[in-house]
């Protein structure tokens, strides 16, 4: 599932292309009921966003030029046939032994460069929307800008309030439909089940 950035009001739809990139962003989502062929599934999720430091613009006057960012969001799991484990290994150029896959820290990703190709798709609502098609390892000799944004990190295992509070309400209340944040708000409420995370630091 994508994070889209509609054609329309505030939004800046992301530049089309293929772009050097680097991961900035990190956010637990938590496990949280999503529908899938009719029937409902829990799926443990984190969003991960790359910037385009090639790409900018001022997109809040007086604050100068800014790269453009866009995030996508995976089930935390490193099953063979999971979104996530072929994203990293797309990246990384290679595959996992068993070992690796078994005990791979996400966070190692932040601020990691890689290529990034987006495209433009239309929603069956009609508005246009930007989606990543692929992420590979930097072919030789490209490099990457040094990081613009701050890298940041934020995980329902290790609670901080005053960084879900810096978070767009629109992802807050999504995170908020987590088992793991209603065991936050009221711990003993609710049993958190961690026995298919696949040792994932989230």
């Amino acid at each position: 599932m994508s994070i889209i950035a509609k054609n329309k009001g505030n939004y800046e739809l992301v530049p089309a292309g293929t772009f050097p990139a680097r991961c900035y962003s990190m956010i637990h989502i938590g496990t949280i009921q999503e529908s899938f062929q009719g029937k409902i599934t829990e799926l443990n999720k984190v969003r991960i966003a790359w910037e385009l430091p090639t790409e900018k613009k001022e997109f809040v006057p007086s604050e100068g030029e800014k790269p453009y960012s866009i995030g996508k969001e995976y089930t935390l799991s490193m099953n063979e046939k999971s979104n996530l484990r072929k994203m990293l290994e797309s990246w990384r150029g290679k595959g996992f032994t068993v070992d690796e896959a078994a005990s791979f820290d996400i966070t190692v990703l932040l601020g990691k460069p890689c290529l990034l190709s987006i495209i433009h798709k239309t929603s069956k609502t009609g508005n246009e929307y930007a989606d990543i098609s692929s992420i590979t390892t930097l072919p030789k000799g490209m490099e990457c800008p040094k990081q613009i944004y701050e890298s940041f990190e934020f995980s329902l295992v290790n609670f901080d309030e005053d960084k879900f509070n810096t978070l767009p309400d629109w992802l807050k209340d999504k995170i908020k439909l987590s088992k793991e944040f209603k065991h936050i708000a009221n711990p003993g409420a609710i049993e958190i089940n961690n026995d298919d995370d696949d040792g994932l630091p989230f």
